[in-house]
């Protein structure tokens, strides 16, 4: 976007108004499909092109340059129009995060979870494949952000990647497990998807069930509820409360969210006020840590407009094929055949079959639905 053609804050674009208001409005749909961690911070970008706003919003960013450090020890990048997002939602001991995540303020960090987004040739539809933090996996070595060198592991959770070496940790272990390039990174923290939330207004989900844990601090009673902040992540980040306790139970709600706030942003009027449009981006622009080849607003945008068509009926959610650790019930591992099947269907850009995740562990968790 040239000096030349960005309005002035407050002053509308070319076009009238009506037609300014629908071309927001479709850039916020478009913006709003890709996971629920980052649906809401996308979305707000898309309007915020702004006079000295743009360049305050661009320098909120936090970028990870992924490939300088992963270098060429990569699965070949496949161009054939289809993209693979690795989505991390972060654990970070430190600053705000700290009351939100307990702990000690050591400055420590955890991914707490994690999303292989696909979106698939064409961009109308896309796969999202959950992975449980708690698989017991081999990490690669690899290199963190101040050139330090950490050695591979085996036998390991696979959060300790991030844990241990950072975003770029993070996408060598899902390449090397999955065998598929990671096309982005992104990342959103604790204390930016909770001000995200309460700034949207809140999100409508239906519990068929009581779900009652305080490590979360989540207490909610079957029925209809408008989740604040708060609510949202202790409900993204339960596990005590459903199911049999398990990574795999949380994943099942967190899935049921991601669908929830897509509907409840699509009925969200964010456009009609320019200061809640600038909280929106402000938060959202902070909250994100993106690869260097998303690292500004423009390139935010233009991925965004990629992503038109997809809704959450064209969005396929799994968990990824994984079985209880024989020796160690609170761990699983990778169901090695099935798994493959998931990682062949997204190389080759093909939709997930069936028979990949059915007989696999899922934790047992009902009692979330969107609303």
């Amino acid at each position: 976007m040239s000096a030349e053609s960005t309005p002035g804050p407050g002053i509308p674009g070319p076009g009238t108004k009506a037609t300014s208001r629908r071309g927001s409005r479709r850039a916020g749909r478009r913006a709003l499909h890709v996971t629920a961690w980052t649906a809401a911070g996308i979305l707000v970008i898309g309007g915020a092109g702004v006079g000295y706003l743009y360049f305050k919003l661009n320098g909120n960013l936090k970028t990870v340059d992924i490939n300088q450090m992963l270098g060429s020890d990569r699965p070949t990048k496949v161009d054939d129009g289809s993209e693979n997002i690795l989505v991390l939602g972060s654990d970070t001991r430190s600053g705000a995060n700290r009351k939100l995540g307990g702990g000690a303020d050591d400055g420590s960090a955890r991914s707490d979870t994690a999303m292989i987004v696909h979106v698939y040739k064409g961009h109308k539809k896309a796969a999202v494949v959950s992975v449980p933090r708690d698989t017991l996996i081999d990490r690669p070595s690899c290199i963190d952000a101040r050139g330090t060198t950490h050695s591979a592991a085996t036998g390991v959770m696979f959060n300790s990647a991030y844990s241990t070496g950072g975003a770029a940790c993070a996408v060598k272990t899902v390449e090397s497990m999955t065998g598929v390039r990671m096309d982005h990174y992104l990342e959103v923290d604790f204390s930016g998807f909770q001000k995200l939330i309460d700034e949207l207004g809140g999100v409508k989900v239906t519990t068929t069930k009581a779900i009652d844990d305080r490590e979360s601090h989540l207490d909610l009673k079957a029925g209809t509820h408008t989740l604040n902040g708060k609510q949202a992540l202790g409900l993204v980040r339960t596990r005590h409360g459903v199911g049999d306790g398990s990574d795999l139970g949380r994943i099942q709600l967190q899935q049921a969210f991601v669908k929830a706030l897509i509907n409840q942003v699509e009925q969200v009027g964010v456009f009609t006020s320019p200061k809640k449009l600038y909280d929106l981006a402000d938060t959202a622009t902070k909250a994100v840590t993106t690869d260097s080849d998303l690292g500004s607003v423009n390139s935010l945008i233009d991925f965004a407009n990629g992503l038109k068509s997809i809704g959450a009926k064209n969005m396929r959610m799994v968990t990824m094929p994984v079985e209880y650790d024989p020796s160690n019930p609170n761990r699983v591992i990778v169901a090695e055949a099935k798994a493959k099947q998931v990682w062949a269907a997204l190389k080759t850009d093909r939709p997930i079959p069936a028979s990949a995740t059915k007989g696999t562990a899922t934790g047992q968790a009902k009692g979330v639905v969107a609303s």
